[in-house]
């Protein structure tokens, strides 16, 4: 992805019998065909003005550093996580309609190459809806949501939160929050 741009000279390689790849089709186990890509390549300010999301890629890493020291003292606190680059992600009227954008343009190009969903990251918002008839999955990402996406032996699709051992009281390190 963006964050990654280097790795994509890795491209056809294979590393301990791994191949990188730009993007691949998964066959769940209940037959869907989905397409997994990472998504940058959808971002208009990605491919339109690569000094904007070079400004912005240096902002949300500080973001990221401050929100460790933010989080340090909350713990502290006896608080839980909590993000502060979701929550001005969230807070901004323009972010979330260039969310939307984006999730509709990766759901119909999905459709559009005959395939029942798509899974992705790059925005790093977890979400699983259907978009005009395709599975949106947007996996989020592990370090600001902590979020993964996992496949039952069914093929249903789960979304799943790491919650600390305090916030899940026991229960478990995963909380549900939405499957297809």
């Amino acid at each position: 992805g963006n964050h990654d741009e280097f790795a994509r000279g890795f491209i056809g390689h294979q590393f301990g019998g791994i191949e990188v790849v730009e993007d691949a089709i998964h066959t769940t186990a209940d037959g869907r065909n989905i397409w997994v890509t990472h998504g940058d390549l959808f971002d208009g300010v990605i491919q339109c003005a690569k000094w904007l999301a070079y400004l912005g890629d240096n902002l949300y890493e500080f973001t990221l550093k401050l929100n460790r020291h933010l989080n340090h003292w909350r713990a502290r606190l006896g608080l839980p996580y909590w993000s502060l680059s979701a929550y001005l992600k969230h807070k901004v009227k323009k972010a979330l309609a260039y969310v939307t954008d984006f999730e509709v343009a990766v759901a119909n190009e999905a459709k559009r190459r005959g395939h029942q969903g798509v899974v992705c990251g790059h925005i790093h918002r977890a979400e699983m809806r259907d978009i005009n008839g395709t599975l949106y999955c947007n996996d989020g990402d592990w370090v600001e949501s902590r979020t993964a996406l996992v496949e039952h032996q069914d093929g249903r699709l789960e979304l799943v939160q790491w919650a600390s051992v305090k916030e899940s009281r026991g229960l478990g390190q995963k909380a549900a929050v939405a499957t297809a």
